[in-house]
């Protein structure tokens, strides 16, 4: 008996981390969902848990979280104080990303087209109905643009994305802030609704004259049109790596409570202006303690280990003093 417990024990020893490692599940935000998966490979191959993520929108990850049917929660739109007060939850930051514009429009190649937030409130507002107005015109001076309806496209479910989004724009209209504002889901003026960044993106490339918003990742993935944006100081710039990094350059971490900045708009003639953390959300009082540790492992190792994936996929990792700073922050939550 003695010699079989013995082999039991050196079979077990051989058998790997990942197999043995019980399964984290997350779920949220579509804008996080390639960092997720990716981190989620790397993590299973270094520290052998493996990430079970829907990508369902940040809403409805918020109320997954709320109902403790997941690990973990992920949305782009932080969640306020009370609420996390309420749900008995904690938020931190993971990566930072640019939501782009992607339109439709015959004869407009990638990047070319110039934009301002301005006039992605008319659109959406229905003030600007033709890609040939002469708005968008003496903005673009020497790009031939057709006489074509503009086609708003939006995120149909609620969307940390259409946060991102919304919120940009109520910071460029005072119009758009007092009658539509800002949430992961709003009353839209005009426009066709589609779930999800694939069912935008399908719209918009169905429909000719189409526009809509997505996470930098996914347009690039996709190889979706995408178009420059003018910013704060008036440069128009092209959604790269180097205008998402130039933004985060800025974000002042010190002003917020609960880690929940708003990185819209940031100063800097070389900033992307439509950008964000994404957040993840997990519960103080998990019935297993271990899921929790094992969340917490997860993302530690992806701290450490992801940042060139992050950039890989155009997202900005998040400064080592504020992965520190919320290391510090798991260690004084959970305690033991």
């Amino acid at each position: 008996m003695k010699i079989a417990s013995t082999a039991l024990a050196i079979a077990l020893a051989g058998i790997s981390t990942a197999a043995l490692a019980q399964p984290i599940t997350g779920a949220g935000s579509s804008f996080a969902a390639p960092i997720y998966g990716k981190w989620g490979e790397a993590a299973a191959a270094a520290i052998g848990t493996k990430l079970n993520y829907q990508s369902i929108g940040s809403g409805a990850g918020i109320n997954q979280v709320n109902a403790r049917t997941v690990d973990f929660g992920a949305s782009d739109m932080p969640v306020k104080a009370e609420d996390l007060a309420a749900h008995k939850l904690m938020q931190f930051p993971t990566v930072i990303g640019g939501v782009v514009i992607i339109v439709n429009i015959p004869g407009v190649e990638p990047d070319q087209l110039k934009l301002s937030g301005e006039l992605l409130s008319e659109f959406y507002l229905g003030k600007i109905t033709k890609w040939n107005d002469a708005k968008i015109v003496e903005m673009n001076n020497g790009l031939k643009l057709p006489d074509l309806a503009i086609a708003p496209v939006y995120r149909a479910d609620g969307s940390g994305t259409t946060f991102v989004f919304t919120d940009y724009l109520s910071m460029l209209d005072p119009n758009w802030k007092s009658t539509v504002g800002s949430s992961t889901s709003v009353k839209w003026p005009v426009g066709n609704g589609a779930k999800g960044s694939e069912g935008v993106s399908a719209v918009v490339r169905q429909v000719k004259g189409g526009i809509g918003y997505a996470e930098s990742a996914y347009a690039a993935q996709n190889h979706l049109t995408t178009t420059q944006m003018r910013n704060k100081a008036g440069s128009f710039v092209k959604p790269n790596m180097e205008s998402f990094a130039a933004a985060a350059k800025f974000a002042d971490w010190s002003k917020v409570q609960n880690f929940a900045i708003d990185l819209n708009d940031q100063q800097g003639a070389a900033s992307w202006p439509i950008e964000s953390a994404t957040f993840v959300l997990l519960p103080t009082d998990a019935k297993d303690p271990a899921q929790t540790q094992a969340v917490i492992k997860f993302f530690d190792s992806s701290f450490k280990n992801g940042n060139k994936i992050a950039t890989d996929l155009l997202y900005v990792p998040l400064p080592e003093a504020i992965q520190n700073t919320i290391r510090a922050a798991w260690s004084a939550q959970y305690k033991g």
